[in-house]
This record gives C-alpha cells, sequence and structure tokens, in this order.
C-alpha cells in the first residue's frame, strides 16, 4: 500500500508540483489549499508526513503545525518562501521536523521527505539504560524528558534526539553534517543551519546562560560536543 502525504498550500502550481513528483515515487498524496483543511485532513486522514505551507488564509503554517502537535507527532516538512532564521526557529519551536525554502529542487525536496520517513520507521535506540544524569541535567529516554534541578525543561522532539544522541557519545564532537545524517538522517541534502538554529534552541533552554554554555559546546572548526566533565 502507498505510503499517505498531505500536502498544504494555498498556491496551486506548487501543489501540483510537489504532488506530481511525489506520485512519480508511489506514494499517495492528498492535498489542501488553505490552513483550515489541512489542519482538519491531517487529524483525519492519518497521513505518514505532512508538507505544510506557512503563509495561507483561515490558518497559517505555524498555527497548523502547532494544532497538529497537540494530537500527532506525524513528520511535518515547513516548504515556504520565508526564509529568515526567526521563521526557522518558530517553525522549529512548535514542532516542525524540517524545513524547505521556496524555490526548491524536488529532488532535495524528495531526499527530505524519504529522509524524513525513515527517521519515522527506524527503531528506537537501545541505550542499555533509561536515564542519563551529567551535573544537574538529567534525561529520561522512556520518557522523553529532561530535568535541570528538578524541573521539567520543554524540548521539541527533535531536540530531545539531538541532546540524546550528543549526551550518549561521552564528549565526542561532531560535525554538522555528520548531526544532519545521525539525528535529521539527511545523506546528502540539509542546511547545516538547521543543525546551528537547533543548538541555540537547546542552549536557550538548557543552559543557565546560553552564552557561556556549560553542557552543549563547539569545537571552533569541527563540530559540536556534550560536555560530561561535570
Amino acid at each position: 500500500m502507498s505510503r499517505k502525504i498531505l500536502v498544504v498550500d494555498d498556491e496551486k502550481n506548487i501543489v501540483d508540483i510537489v504532488a506530481f513528483n511525489l506520485n512519480k515515487e508511489g506514494y499517495d498524496v492528498i492535498c489542501a489549499y488553505d490552513g483550515e483543511k489541512g489542519l482538519h485532513m491531517a487529524l483525519t486522514e492519518n497521513p505518514e508526513l505532512v508538507i505544510l505551507d506557512i503563509m495561507m488564509p483561515k490558518l497559517d503554517g505555524f498555527d497548523v503545525c502547532r494544532k497538529i502537535r497537540e494530537k500527532s507527532q506525524v513528520p511535518i516538512i515547513m516548504l515556504t518562501a520565508r526564509a529568515e532564521e526567526i521563521d526557522k526557529v518558530l517553525g522549529f519551536e512548535l514542532g516542525a521536523d524540517d524545513y524547505v525554502t521556496k524555490p526548491f529542487g524536488t529532488r532535495e525536496l524528495m531526499a527530505r521527505v524519504k529522509a524524513n520517513l525513515r527517521k519515522k520507521d527506524a527503531p528506537a535506540t537501545d541505550t542499555e539504560q533509561d536515564t542519563l544524569a551529567q551535573g544537574d541535567i538529567v534525561l529520561d529516554f522512556n520518557l522523553y524528558e529532561v530535568k535541570r534541578g528538578g524541573e521539567s525543561i520543554e524540548l521539541t522532539k527533535r531536540e530531545f534526539e539531538l541532546l540524546k544522541f550528543l549526551a550518549l557519545q561521552h564528549s565526542q564532537v561532531f560535525s554538522r553534517e555528520t548531526l544532519l545524517e545521525k539525528v535529521w538522517g539527511y545523506e546528502y541534502y540539509g542546511d547545516v543551519r538547521t543543525v546551528d538554529v537547533t543548538i541555540r534552541r537547546l542552549r536557550s533552554k538548557l543552559e543557565e546562560n546560553a552564552e557561556t554554555p556549560r553542557y552543549i559546546l563547539t569545537k571552533r572548526g569541527v563540530g559540536y560536543y556534550f560536555n560530561d566533565q561535570h
């Protein structure tokens, strides 16, 4: 049975292009042309992935993403002409898994779709442990929960996955390209700034002072690592 993908965009020509290429890849495509209809279809049609524009009538993509996340963990790719970093930060904060800016290459978009579906299908990583404590930070891998000093910190699923990956590697440094591959599932496509944005979001939530982080550190010219020397 074909995998169902929902495309939500008020520009019919964009929907037609995306749907045509998804159909060529063997996906079953359903479409909506405003945010209200898109939200309804996301919650009733059980798509396996949602491609979502931001600027739309009735409900914008940010509102749609937020409302979907209240009830579903379906992968969401934001597809939009708004390339400003603040929009990416907001999209990720609301629970989007990915962000593709217009104009886009269809090969790139198809690769992103496949990567997000692979990530969705991947079994949970066995860690031989349920929790990890470093300093005053405690990660609960089963509950997708992080606490600092006993107080819960609200992370998106992707933020938690990135933190978990780094925390389990015992101070090993990873390039942004490697993190895209390991955490986002990108092999050849992906904007490395996505990693930078997510790292900044993590630091703002996790660290007492994001300007002088204790946990998520940068190795200049190399990449990022989790400091477990506490």
